[in-house]
């Protein structure tokens, strides 16, 4: 039951963040809701092909679909009062990456791989939906940016099975990880802490 309350709370974030960049673009109701669907999917879609996990989660039951549907709607009716638009984004972006960052940890340990291949899955699931969703809008990732990001992912990753191998339920483990993706990736912005450019001027 936690982990099914984590993705949907997953799939809520990364939907509104979907629903403000479509709205900011300007795109019609259909638009909003096609990125809206693939920012909260996309990454745990490539994920579950990846470990071979077919159909993919959202096909095998209606609540991922009726999740982003409502919180489309929800988030059209109230986007006024996401006032700094901004920051709304940065900030449901941050949250959801946090949240499917563990997901798609927990998918991995419940295929029987190991934790590098975990991570790397975490990251994936919590990347790819944001990628889909930049490039259909016609923006350059947030991931192949100098933003730190997957970086991040990977970092709460570590932090997860650092925190396992000591007497604690996995569960508190588990919120750990998710709060020092979100407090990192807060940090990271606010010093303005980013990875190095490879080009000069």
């Amino acid at each position: 039951m936690f982990y099914l309350v984590i993705d949907i709370l997953g799939t809520v974030a990364f939907a509104i963040s979907g629903v403000l960049v479509a709205m900011e673009k300007k795109l019609d109701l259909f638009g909003v809701l096609i990125i809206a669907f693939v920012t909260a999917v996309g990454g745990g879609t490539l994920r579950d092909l990846l470990i071979g996990n077919t159909p993919v989660g959202w096909m095998t039951t209606s609540s991922y679909i009726l999740t982003i549907s409502i919180t489309v709607i929800t988030a059209i009716l109230f986007v006024k009062q996401l006032r700094y638009f901004r920051k709304s984004l940065f900030l449901f972006d941050t949250i959801g990456i946090g949240l499917y960052t563990m997901v798609g940890v927990e998918k991995g340990l419940n295929a029987g791989l190991s934790p590098v291949i975990c991570i790397i899955l975490g990251t994936i699931t919590a990347s790819f939906g944001g990628v889909i969703r930049d490039i259909l809008c016609n923006e350059i990732p947030v991931i192949f940016r100098k933003e730190v990001y997957a970086t991040i992912c990977i970092l709460g990753g570590i932090i997860y099975f650092i925190l396992i191998q000591f007497p604690m339920d996995n569960t508190y483990a588990y919120i750990a990880a998710i709060l020092s993706i979100i407090v990192m990736r807060l940090l990271a912005v606010k010093l303005k802490i980013s990875l190095p450019n490879i080009y000069k001027n």
